[in-house]
Protein backbone atom coordinates (compact mmCIF):
# COMPACT_ATOMS: atom_id res chain seq x y z
CA UNK A 1 0.00 0.00 0.00
CA UNK A 2 1.67 3.32 -1.13
CA UNK A 3 1.25 6.10 1.02
CA UNK A 4 0.86 9.98 -0.58
CA UNK A 5 2.78 12.65 0.59
CA UNK A 6 0.89 15.66 -0.08
CA UNK A 7 2.72 19.25 -1.95
CA UNK A 8 5.02 21.46 -0.01
CA UNK A 9 3.63 23.75 -1.30
CA UNK A 10 0.13 22.17 0.94
CA UNK A 11 2.31 21.72 3.64
CA UNK A 12 3.57 24.85 3.64
CA UNK A 13 0.18 26.31 3.70
CA UNK A 14 -0.98 24.17 6.60
CA UNK A 15 1.30 25.60 8.82
CA UNK A 16 1.16 29.30 7.62
CA UNK A 17 -2.69 28.81 8.56
CA UNK A 18 -1.71 27.28 11.80
CA UNK A 19 1.35 29.90 13.01
CA UNK A 20 -1.30 32.66 13.70
CA UNK A 21 -3.54 30.57 15.82
CA UNK A 22 -0.24 29.18 17.91
CA UNK A 23 1.05 32.58 18.23
CA UNK A 24 -2.24 34.01 19.07
CA UNK A 25 -2.67 31.52 21.83
CA UNK A 26 1.11 32.32 23.17
CA UNK A 27 -0.30 36.17 23.32
CA UNK A 28 -3.46 35.44 25.88
CA UNK A 29 -1.32 35.68 28.91
CA UNK A 30 -0.18 39.27 27.90
CA UNK A 31 -3.33 40.44 27.01
CA UNK A 32 -4.73 38.65 30.57
CA UNK A 33 -2.10 40.80 32.33
CA UNK A 34 -3.66 43.92 29.93
CA UNK A 35 -6.78 43.31 31.66
CA UNK A 36 -5.87 43.12 34.73
CA UNK A 37 -3.73 46.32 34.87
CA UNK A 38 -6.56 47.84 33.14
CA UNK A 39 -9.12 46.65 35.57
CA UNK A 40 -7.12 47.89 38.44
CA UNK A 41 -6.80 51.28 37.00
CA UNK A 42 -10.01 51.64 36.16
CA UNK A 43 -10.96 50.41 39.84
CA UNK A 44 -8.18 53.14 41.53
CA UNK A 45 -9.70 55.94 39.13
CA UNK A 46 -13.21 55.31 40.40
CA UNK A 47 -12.27 55.00 43.71
CA UNK A 48 -11.96 58.46 45.10
CA UNK A 49 -15.73 59.25 42.92
CA UNK A 50 -17.40 56.31 45.39
CA UNK A 51 -15.15 57.49 48.38
CA UNK A 52 -17.14 61.21 48.09
CA UNK A 53 -20.40 59.26 48.12
CA UNK A 54 -19.18 57.64 50.67
CA UNK A 55 -18.53 60.84 53.10
CA UNK A 56 -21.53 62.46 51.49
CA UNK A 57 -23.54 60.13 52.85
CA UNK A 58 -21.88 59.76 56.28
CA UNK A 59 -21.91 62.63 59.55
CA UNK A 60 -18.50 64.14 60.20
CA UNK A 61 -18.30 61.85 63.13
CA UNK A 62 -18.45 58.67 61.07
CA UNK A 63 -16.12 60.05 58.54
CA UNK A 64 -13.47 59.84 61.01
CA UNK A 65 -13.90 56.38 62.29
CA UNK A 66 -11.18 54.52 62.78
CA UNK A 67 -10.93 51.69 60.54
CA UNK A 68 -12.63 54.22 57.99
CA UNK A 69 -16.36 52.89 56.34
CA UNK A 70 -16.58 51.99 52.96
CA UNK A 71 -19.89 51.26 52.36
CA UNK A 72 -22.21 54.74 52.21
CA UNK A 73 -24.48 55.48 55.04
CA UNK A 74 -27.75 57.19 55.11
CA UNK A 75 -27.55 60.66 55.46
CA UNK A 76 -26.88 61.36 51.44
CA UNK A 77 -30.26 63.44 51.48
CA UNK A 78 -30.61 65.06 54.43
CA UNK A 79 -26.89 66.50 53.56
CA UNK A 80 -27.75 67.50 50.21
CA UNK A 81 -31.05 69.34 51.80
CA UNK A 82 -28.42 71.09 54.02
CA UNK A 83 -26.20 71.98 50.82
CA UNK A 84 -29.60 74.04 49.39
CA UNK A 85 -30.64 75.73 52.68
CA UNK A 86 -26.97 77.24 53.39
CA UNK A 87 -25.86 77.71 49.99
CA UNK A 88 -27.53 79.57 46.55
CA UNK A 89 -26.77 75.86 44.61
CA UNK A 90 -29.01 76.16 42.33
CA UNK A 91 -27.87 80.24 41.34
CA UNK A 92 -24.47 78.99 41.39
CA UNK A 93 -24.86 76.05 39.84
CA UNK A 94 -26.74 78.11 36.75
CA UNK A 95 -23.79 80.67 36.70
CA UNK A 96 -21.21 78.01 36.25
CA UNK A 97 -23.74 76.56 33.83
CA UNK A 98 -23.64 79.73 31.45
CA UNK A 99 -19.50 80.44 32.12
CA UNK A 100 -18.41 77.46 31.16
CA UNK A 101 -20.60 76.69 28.03
CA UNK A 102 -20.06 80.19 27.23
CA UNK A 103 -15.86 79.85 27.68
CA UNK A 104 -16.33 76.49 25.50
CA UNK A 105 -17.93 77.89 22.47
CA UNK A 106 -15.83 81.26 21.88
CA UNK A 107 -12.90 78.87 22.89
CA UNK A 108 -13.82 76.71 19.72
CA UNK A 109 -14.30 79.29 18.15
CA UNK A 110 -11.17 81.71 18.00
CA UNK A 111 -8.87 78.81 18.76
CA UNK A 112 -10.22 77.05 15.49
CA UNK A 113 -10.00 80.77 13.60
CA UNK A 114 -6.35 81.36 15.07
CA UNK A 115 -4.57 77.80 14.49
CA UNK A 116 -6.19 77.86 10.65
CA UNK A 117 -4.66 81.01 10.01
CA UNK A 118 -1.44 79.73 12.02
CA UNK A 119 -1.37 76.02 9.78
CA UNK A 120 -3.14 77.42 6.69
CA UNK A 121 -2.25 80.33 5.78
CA UNK A 122 1.51 82.13 5.34
CA UNK A 123 1.10 85.92 6.52
CA UNK A 124 3.93 88.60 7.69
CA UNK A 125 5.28 87.94 11.03
CA UNK A 126 3.45 84.31 11.02
CA UNK A 127 6.17 82.09 13.46
CA UNK A 128 7.10 85.19 15.49
CA UNK A 129 3.26 85.59 16.64
CA UNK A 130 3.19 81.62 16.61
CA UNK A 131 6.25 82.16 19.36
CA UNK A 132 4.46 84.40 21.65
CA UNK A 133 1.34 82.56 21.27
CA UNK A 134 3.39 79.81 22.86
CA UNK A 135 5.15 81.89 25.47
CA UNK A 136 2.27 83.50 26.85
CA UNK A 137 0.79 79.42 27.21
CA UNK A 138 4.26 78.70 29.55
CA UNK A 139 3.70 81.62 32.08
CA UNK A 140 1.73 80.88 34.89
CA UNK A 141 -1.53 82.36 35.17
CA UNK A 142 -1.31 83.51 38.68
CA UNK A 143 0.86 86.19 36.79
CA UNK A 144 -2.47 87.75 35.23
CA UNK A 145 -4.47 88.37 38.10
CA UNK A 146 -3.62 91.59 38.76
CA UNK A 147 -3.74 93.25 35.39
CA UNK A 148 -6.82 91.30 34.61
CA UNK A 149 -8.71 92.86 37.89
CA UNK A 150 -7.17 96.17 36.79
CA UNK A 151 -8.42 95.45 33.44
CA UNK A 152 -11.73 94.37 34.77
CA UNK A 153 -12.21 97.18 37.10
CA UNK A 154 -11.90 99.84 34.33
CA UNK A 155 -14.76 98.27 32.31
CA UNK A 156 -16.91 98.11 35.40
CA UNK A 157 -16.97 94.57 34.74
CA UNK A 158 -16.17 93.38 38.30
CA UNK A 159 -18.76 90.97 39.97
CA UNK A 160 -20.34 90.23 36.60
CA UNK A 161 -20.12 86.92 35.01
CA UNK A 162 -18.56 88.40 31.48
CA UNK A 163 -15.30 89.09 33.66
CA UNK A 164 -14.78 85.34 33.92
CA UNK A 165 -16.12 84.57 30.04
CA UNK A 166 -14.09 87.40 28.23
CA UNK A 167 -10.46 86.71 29.98
CA UNK A 168 -10.60 82.85 29.13
CA UNK A 169 -12.45 83.59 25.23
CA UNK A 170 -9.04 82.24 23.88
CA UNK A 171 -6.26 80.26 25.42
CA UNK A 172 -2.98 79.66 23.72
CA UNK A 173 -3.14 75.45 24.37
CA UNK A 174 -6.08 75.73 22.46
CA UNK A 175 -4.47 77.32 19.60
CA UNK A 176 -1.23 75.10 19.79
CA UNK A 177 -3.59 71.97 19.93
CA UNK A 178 -5.79 72.68 16.95
CA UNK A 179 -3.00 74.27 14.80
CA UNK A 180 -1.34 70.78 14.98
CA UNK A 181 -4.21 68.33 14.16
CA UNK A 182 -5.03 71.08 11.47
CA UNK A 183 -1.24 70.71 10.04
CA UNK A 184 -2.02 66.59 10.28
CA UNK A 185 -5.46 66.11 8.89
CA UNK A 186 -5.98 68.72 6.09
CA UNK A 187 -3.98 68.52 3.72
CA UNK A 188 -2.90 71.75 1.55
CA UNK A 189 -4.14 69.78 -1.86
CA UNK A 190 -7.85 70.42 -0.58
CA UNK A 191 -7.30 73.70 0.38
CA UNK A 192 -6.10 74.77 -3.03
CA UNK A 193 -9.09 72.84 -4.25
CA UNK A 194 -11.42 74.91 -2.23
CA UNK A 195 -9.18 77.74 -3.80
CA UNK A 196 -10.42 77.14 -7.08
CA UNK A 197 -14.20 76.67 -5.88
CA UNK A 198 -14.00 80.45 -5.06
CA UNK A 199 -13.89 79.63 -1.11
CA UNK A 200 -12.92 82.61 0.87
CA UNK A 201 -11.33 82.55 4.37
CA UNK A 202 -14.36 82.00 6.28
CA UNK A 203 -15.86 79.92 3.54
CA UNK A 204 -12.74 77.46 4.02
CA UNK A 205 -12.79 77.50 7.75
CA UNK A 206 -16.43 76.54 8.20
CA UNK A 207 -16.91 74.13 5.53
CA UNK A 208 -13.63 72.38 4.79
CA UNK A 209 -11.59 72.90 8.20
CA UNK A 210 -14.35 72.07 11.08
CA UNK A 211 -15.99 69.28 9.55
CA UNK A 212 -12.44 67.31 9.47
CA UNK A 213 -10.92 68.53 12.96
CA UNK A 214 -14.18 67.46 15.07
CA UNK A 215 -12.57 65.27 16.99
CA UNK A 216 -9.64 67.72 18.05
CA UNK A 217 -12.42 70.09 18.49
CA UNK A 218 -14.36 67.21 21.09
CA UNK A 219 -11.52 67.11 23.17
CA UNK A 220 -10.72 70.66 23.49
CA UNK A 221 -14.30 71.01 24.01
CA UNK A 222 -14.25 68.78 27.08
CA UNK A 223 -10.64 70.34 27.93
CA UNK A 224 -11.76 73.44 27.97
CA UNK A 225 -15.39 73.23 29.92
CA UNK A 226 -14.20 71.24 32.48
CA UNK A 227 -11.14 73.56 33.23
CA UNK A 228 -13.67 76.67 33.33
CA UNK A 229 -16.14 74.31 35.55
CA UNK A 230 -13.54 73.61 37.89
CA UNK A 231 -11.67 77.50 38.44
CA UNK A 232 -11.35 78.72 41.60
CA UNK A 233 -9.09 81.53 41.86
CA UNK A 234 -10.22 83.91 39.50
CA UNK A 235 -13.78 83.45 40.25
CA UNK A 236 -13.09 84.29 43.94
CA UNK A 237 -11.06 87.08 42.50
CA UNK A 238 -13.37 89.18 40.74
CA UNK A 239 -16.75 87.95 41.69
CA UNK A 240 -18.38 90.13 44.55
CA UNK A 241 -22.25 89.71 44.67
CA UNK A 242 -23.03 86.56 45.89
CA UNK A 243 -25.43 85.99 43.63
CA UNK A 244 -23.14 85.63 40.68
CA UNK A 245 -21.05 83.01 42.75
CA UNK A 246 -19.98 80.01 40.44
CA UNK A 247 -19.93 76.40 42.19
CA UNK A 248 -16.58 76.41 43.52
CA UNK A 249 -16.88 79.66 45.27
CA UNK A 250 -20.22 78.79 46.70
CA UNK A 251 -19.23 75.25 48.08
CA UNK A 252 -16.24 76.38 49.28
CA UNK A 253 -18.24 78.62 51.85
CA UNK A 254 -19.73 75.29 52.94
CA UNK A 255 -16.87 74.69 55.31
CA UNK A 256 -15.59 78.43 56.03
CA UNK A 257 -19.25 79.54 57.08
CA UNK A 258 -20.60 76.64 58.64
CA UNK A 259 -17.61 75.02 60.84
CA UNK A 260 -16.69 71.25 60.03
CA UNK A 261 -19.66 69.83 58.95
CA UNK A 262 -17.56 67.68 56.11
CA UNK A 263 -20.65 65.56 55.17
CA UNK A 264 -22.35 68.17 54.04
CA UNK A 265 -19.12 69.38 52.67
CA UNK A 266 -18.64 66.55 50.98
CA UNK A 267 -22.27 66.67 49.90
CA UNK A 268 -21.62 69.96 47.95
CA UNK A 269 -19.19 68.98 45.93
CA UNK A 270 -20.71 65.89 44.85
CA UNK A 271 -23.38 67.56 43.66
CA UNK A 272 -21.20 70.11 41.60
CA UNK A 273 -19.23 66.91 40.30
CA UNK A 274 -22.34 65.43 38.95
CA UNK A 275 -23.42 67.19 36.00
CA UNK A 276 -19.76 67.24 35.17
CA UNK A 277 -19.51 63.81 34.92
CA UNK A 278 -22.75 63.81 32.47
CA UNK A 279 -20.79 66.31 29.78
CA UNK A 280 -17.26 64.76 30.17
CA UNK A 281 -19.38 61.15 29.33
CA UNK A 282 -21.70 62.49 26.37
CA UNK A 283 -18.38 64.65 25.22
CA UNK A 284 -16.76 61.72 25.29
CA UNK A 285 -18.70 59.09 23.39
CA UNK A 286 -19.04 61.61 20.43
CA UNK A 287 -15.21 62.21 20.77
CA UNK A 288 -14.35 58.69 20.44
CA UNK A 289 -16.97 58.03 17.79
CA UNK A 290 -15.39 61.26 15.83
CA UNK A 291 -12.16 59.24 15.93
CA UNK A 292 -13.82 56.02 14.84
CA UNK A 293 -15.35 57.83 12.12
CA UNK A 294 -12.12 59.49 11.04
CA UNK A 295 -10.34 55.98 10.86
CA UNK A 296 -12.75 54.57 8.80
CA UNK A 297 -12.72 57.32 5.75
Amino acid sequence: MTSTRLPVTVTESIVTAYEPRRSQRRSTPPQIVMYIVLTIGAVVSIFPLYWLLVMASNATGDIYKSPPTFVPGPRLFENVAMVFTRIDFAGALLNTIIVASSVTFLVLVLDSLAAFAFAKFDFPLRRTLFTITLVTFMLPMQLAVIPQFITMTNLGWVGELQALIVPAAANAFGIFWLRQYIVSAIPDELMDASVLDGAGFFRQWFAVCLPLIRPGLGFLGIYTFITAWNDYMWPLVVLTDPHRLTLQVATAQLKSAFGQDYGMVMAGALLSVLPLLVVFLLGARQFVGDIAKGAIR
